[in-house]
């Protein structure tokens, strides 16, 4: 008899607890689930943007599992995350990192041109003299760049800060995805020192103006950097395209 009432019982509770999901997921877990995990999203990021994952290699969620040691949904995500910034592509083979596109190039410079002579207008006019006397001080670290890698560091940071002092998230935020675009040829461009000595003189006539409130000098001068730039990088990706396609790298479009 009490065998019986025994095995009624655990049969009853057998019943409700399969009745009872132990976790019902939510759409905030689900989603959750297909965030990639911060450290890897910057890890890809990194790799495309030091030419580790190569302009124009082709890429798949399985065969990146091993090299970034992650399962292939967050790998999925990390790739989409990577697909909005303009870094990788998707087509119904796979992923495809993107390529070097001088049209591309081209197209981001008439952009960024139009960018940042607002920047610094905005930044003459709102930017306190401390600031500018900071702006001024940035310009001297960029002297001691010995390295392409120094040189790209510092000049990125030149052109962030004076993004911040325009006091316009949003041109602060679009040149943010320029100069992200722009990162994997811009080392092309500070390899050699006469370029970061070059640079260097252009953003002292940037700082100079920006310094003295004058906002028509202040975008004379970044115009005429940012001319200067795009020359010297078209240059040094026209002398180096065939060791760089050599070296697996794809290069799309004509130089303008």
């Amino acid at each position: 008899m009490v065998d019986s009432e025994d095995r009624a019982t655990a049969a009853a509770t057998a019943t409700r607890a399969a009745a009872t999901p132990a976790a019902a997921a939510t759409p905030a877990t689900a989603l959750a689930a297909e965030r990639p995990a911060p450290d890897l999203y910057a890890r890809m990021r990194e790799a495309v943007l030091s030419l580790e994952l190569a302009p124009g290699q082709r890429l798949s969620e399985r065969g990146l599992e091993p090299q970034f040691g992650a399962s292939r949904t967050p790998i999925r995500a990390a790739l989409m995350r990577l697909e909005s910034e303009g870094l990788v592509s998707r087509d119904p083979r796979g992923w495809t990192v993107a390529p070097i596109d001088l049209d591309e190039l081209a197209t981001l410079a008439e952009f960024r041109e139009v960018l940042e002579t607002a920047i610094v207008r905005l930044a003459t006019e709102r930017a306190s003299d401390d600031d500018l006397a900071g702006v001024a001080e940035l310009v001297m670290t960029l002297s001691s760049a010995s390295s392409a890698d120094d040189g790209l560091g510092t000049g990125t940071g030149f052109h962030r800060e004076l993004a911040s002092l325009s006091g316009n998230t949003f041109l602060a935020t679009a040149l943010e995805g320029v100069l992200t675009r722009l990162y994997r040829t811009r080392w092309l461009e500070v390899r050699s020192a006469e370029s970061r000595e070059r640079a260097l003189h252009e953003h002292e006539a940037i700082a100079n103006a920006l310094r003295s409130r004058d906002p028509a000098g202040a975008e004379l001068a970044v115009v005429q950097h940012l001319r200067a730039t795009q020359q010297r990088l078209l240059e040094s990706l026209n002398a180096n395209r065939v060791g760089l396609r050599a070296s697996g790298m794809t290069i799309a479009g004509d130089a303008r």
